[in-house]
């Protein structure tokens, strides 16, 4: 691996490199910055988990996630993505100016007191990035964490602050609150808890109990048989919002 140059801004050490010609984002394990919440040392493997639960469930919402060492020691290294910079999957616009093809989130005064309205695409692929968040227990999905990748496709990063055995879910992908679930969504779901080469795999990148609680969220999403709201225990929004 070869590095390029550090990415900015960043909460934590991330590099921009290349390995056999192919352009990669680099997180060493050394530069993760302590969390009050989640044990140390532990961000590069909550990546890659992120990758494998997306492999498993067939969704392609993470590019390739590898744990490997590197220029600064052990840590994530995910393939770099190219994106379209237009449309943007999540925006801000002004409130009550909905486009056609996307859900309102909620109304909020912009940087002037303008007031706006946060709104994401009622697409197929941020549908399932939204239940993939929830089954993942991301506590970091921003705008600016949603890929809109050549060719139409979205992809989501960043992934570090996820697997919690605590409801931290924080997410700008909420207009499809309360949503029942579709029967494929229950299939997908109810197959990656059975996963038992899944949970194997898994029990490599995370704590025991990071695992049994994603079965329990499997169970509880194909019990309530809907789209969750916000629990009220914890911020719904990540701050900023992208």
């Amino acid at each position: 691996m070869t590095l390029q140059g550090r990415i900015m801004p960043a909460s934590n050490a991330t590099f921009l490199g290349s390995v056999a010609g192919r352009k990669v984002v680099y997180k060493p394990v050394a530069g993760e910055r302590p969390l009050w919440d989640f044990p140390d040392g532990t961000l590069a493997g909550r990546e890659v988990a992120a990758y494998v639960v997306s492999e498993a469930l067939g969704w392609d919402l993470v590019p390739p996630t590898i744990l490997r060492d590197g220029p600064h020691g052990p840590g994530m290294v995910q393939l770099w993505v190219d994106v379209d910079e237009d449309p943007d999957p999540v925006d801000i616009v002004p409130e009550g100016q909905v486009p056609a093809g996307y859900l309102h989130v909620l109304d909020a005064l912009g940087p002037d007191d303008t007031p706006v309205s946060l709104v994401h695409e009622d697409s197929a692929d941020l549908r399932r990035m939204a239940l993939f968040d929830v089954l993942v227990n991301n506590a970091d999905r921003k705008g600016g964490h949603v890929l809109a990748v050549p060719g139409g496709a979205r992809q989501g990063v960043d992934h570090g602050v996820s697997f919690h055995v605590e409801n931290k879910l924080r997410t700008v992908l909420w207009g499809w609150l309360d949503a029942a679930l579709t029967a494929e969504e229950r299939r997908a779901v109810a197959g990656l808890a059975e996963d038992r080469a899944l949970a194997e795999r898994l029990g490599e990148l995370l704590a025991p109990t990071e695992v049994r609680a994603l079965h329990r969220r499997c169970a509880a999403l194909l019990r309530a048989g809907v789209f969750p709201a916000p629990s009220g225990e914890w911020p719904a929004i990540p701050w900023p919002a992208f």
